[in-house]
Formats: C-alpha cells, sequence, structure tokens
C-alpha cells in the first residue's frame, strides 16, 4: 500500500513536516506507539462463510461506513492551502466521519458546512471559559453530536523539533487567538464534563485516558465515552502506548460506554486488533494529514479509503464477515 508518509516528506517543509511527526521529549511513546500494535498478533479462525463483508458501525448512535474516524488535528492549513475544508471534503468522499479541532485554522461553521454530515468538536477548557462557552455553542449549532474533552493537556508539553526548526505558528493560522485567554486551563477537572454537558447540550467524551481508575471517574462525573490516547506521543513522553492501555480501559467502563483509541494505528490490521480489544472504532491523525500534504482533499480520502479496504481484507482473512463479529479472542501478545 501507499506509503503516504514517506512522500508528504518531498512535498512539506521540514519544519512543517516536523511539527506533525514529532512529539514531545525524546519521542519515546512516539515511536512506541505503532510499534505497541505490532506487538499483537492475531489468531484468525478457519472455514467461516465471509462471502461478503461489512465495516458499518456506530458510534454514539450515529451510522458510519467504517470504524475509522479521522482524529482532531489542529493547524491543517500548514500541511495544504485549504487544510480542514479538504480533509472535510475528502472525509465526505471517503463516507468517513471527523472530530474537528478546537485549533482547527478554518471555522467551524465552514468545516460543518463542507462536512455536511455528522461530526465531532475536540474540546479544551480555556483560561477565558467565555471563549471555550462561544466555541463549543457554535460547534453544536452548527450540527456538531457531541464534544470530545481533551483532559491530558494542562499544558502544552515541549517539542524538541519545533525548537530545533525555530518553529512559530504563523498568525493567520491561530483562529482561537494566541494570548493567554486562549490557552488551555490547568485547572480544568472532572467536574467540566458537567459543566460542557449543560452549557452545549452534547454528550461529552473525555479524550487522553490511558487509565482505568480515570475512565471510571469521567464516567461518574457524567462523560458519555472515552478516548484513550496519549497525544500522538505529543505530550508526556514516556506514555504508556494506547495499545498497551486499552484493554485495562475496556475491562473497567467497555459495559456501560463507548470506547475509542487513538496513537500509531497506521493499517487495517492495526484496526483490526483494536476492535477486538474492545473498542467502538478508532481515530487516525497523521495519516490523514500526509494524505492532505500530498493530495488535499483527495488524498485525505484516498487514506481513508485504503484503510477501509485493508480492514475489509483482514476481516475476511480473520474469518468475520463484519465489524460486529470480531470477538477478544482474534487477538493475542506476542512477546
Amino acid at each position: 500500500m501507499r506509503d503516504w508518509e514517506a512522500d508528504a516528506t518531498d512535498v512539506l517543509p521540514t519544519s512543517v513536516y516536523d511539527f506533525f511527526a514529532g512529539g514531545a521529549g525524546r519521542e519515546v511513546t512516539v515511536d512506541d506507539n505503532p510499534s505497541a500494535w505490532d506487538r499483537l498478533r492475531l489468531r484468525p479462525r478457519v472455514l467461516r462463510p465471509v462471502g461478503g463483508v461489512d465495516t458499518t458501525t456506530t458510534v454514539l448512535g450515529t451510522p458510519v461506513s467504517s470504524p475509522v474516524l479521522v482524529a482532531p488535528v489542529g493547524y491543517q492549513r500548514l500541511a495544504h492551502p485549504e487544510g480542514e475544508l479538504a480533509t472535510a471534503e475528502g472525509v465526505r468522499r471517503a463516507g468517513g466521519f471527523m472530530v474537528v479541532s478546537t485549533r482547527s485554522s478554518t471555522r467551524i461553521e465552514d468545516v460543518a458546512t463542507e462536512l455536511a454530515a455528522p461530526w465531532w468538536f475536540q474540546t479544551y477548557v480555556m483560561r477565558d471559559r467565555a471563549r471555550t462557552v462561544d466555541l463549543v455553542r457554535r460547534a453544536a449549532a452548527s450540527g456538531c453530536r457531541a464534544l470530545v474533552l481533551t483532559g491530558d493537556t494542562p499544558l502544552v508539553a515541549t517539542k524538541p523539533r519545533d525548537r530545533r526548526n525555530g518553529f512559530e505558528m504563523p498568525p493567520d493560522h491561530r483562529l482561537a487567538g494566541v494570548d493567554a485567554g486562549s490557552q488551555q486551563d490547568p485547572a480544568t477537572s472532572f467536574d467540566d464534563i458537567a459543566w460542557l454537558t449543560e452549557t452545549s447540550g452534547l454528550p461529552v467524551l473525555v479524550k487522553g485516558v490511558l487509565r482505568a481508575d480515570d475512565a471510571r471517574s469521567c464516567l461518574a462525573a457524567g462523560a458519555a465515552g472515552v478516548v484513550v490516547s496519549n497525544h500522538g506521543g505529543r505530550q508526556l513522553d514516556g506514555a504508556v502506548s494506547t495499545a498497551d492501555a486499552v484493554g485495562g480501559v475496556v475491562q473497567e467502563v467497555g459495559d456501560e460506554v463507548e470506547v475509542y483509541v487513538d496513537g500509531g494505528i497506521r493499517s487495517g490490521s492495526d484496526v483490526l486488533k483494536a476492535l477486538a480489544l474492545g473498542v467502538r472504532a478508532v481515530m487516525v491523525g497523521r495519516p490523514v494529514i500526509w494524505g492532505l500534504a500530498v493530495d488535499g482533499a483527495a488524498g485525505a480520502a484516498a487514506v481513508l479509503v485504503q484503510l477501509r479496504r485493508e480492514l475489509e481484507e483482514v476481516l475476511v482473512l480473520s474469518g468475520a464477515s463484519s465489524v460486529a463479529e470480531v470477538t477478544p479472542d482474534l487477538v493475542v501478545p506476542w512477546h
């Protein structure tokens, strides 16, 4: 299959490629995220009728064509002049589902119009809470179906690649503003789940969960679901990989709410492993950005189509004709 990241390095300035590809610290977690999925192995069934394959599922009750969602990624106009609008067009072409970032470099109303389909809004609680209120209410008015509260960013971790490159965000890419009031509030707590639910009238999922006890606390505070995530290795370097963390979270709360996962998912095989571990769907970020950089909307769509086709193939080869037939016994650890 096409290596979109390799192609993206040919078209992106080094500083921009590093902004999207890089992570915090020594990038231990960035490197371990995909490796952790490789440490899992599939144990297929044989002699199962698999004449057709169905990748459809639902996310919080919304039908989707595939359990591969587009993760929230900010500042996409760095990768392509049309940024989030091109990604949204690609998602629409591929029949996909998108989570729009608070740090979108395009107005959320415009992205929603381009999607012309259900979507979720990734949310930070900012120091100036009136800004958060404005954003989530605008999102709700534009057709957003849920908020995805990012809980792992009381501050933005240092990115050595950005420091080495002297990278600075162009002012016209920062729609949320650049003053202190637009930055994340380090006092954000479980109490803000209910506050966001009441403010927006929308269900709230919490993203950045790596621990079973935190997942339980999110549910107790009113969360409608959790996203197992380490921010793609962009926050706490050395954090556990999501492939290693997701099982414990699913075991704790998976019978009560939907669990999602992102981080290092690069193939249909990775998606199948995540489904076997009990998640409702996965989110992918960097792969879509590489497709966007290479070929705009067409590239973003092609990445999603590629992942769906890979998933279809590995489902059949594993003896499952649909996402609903994926069971925990299909995946085993490999030492």
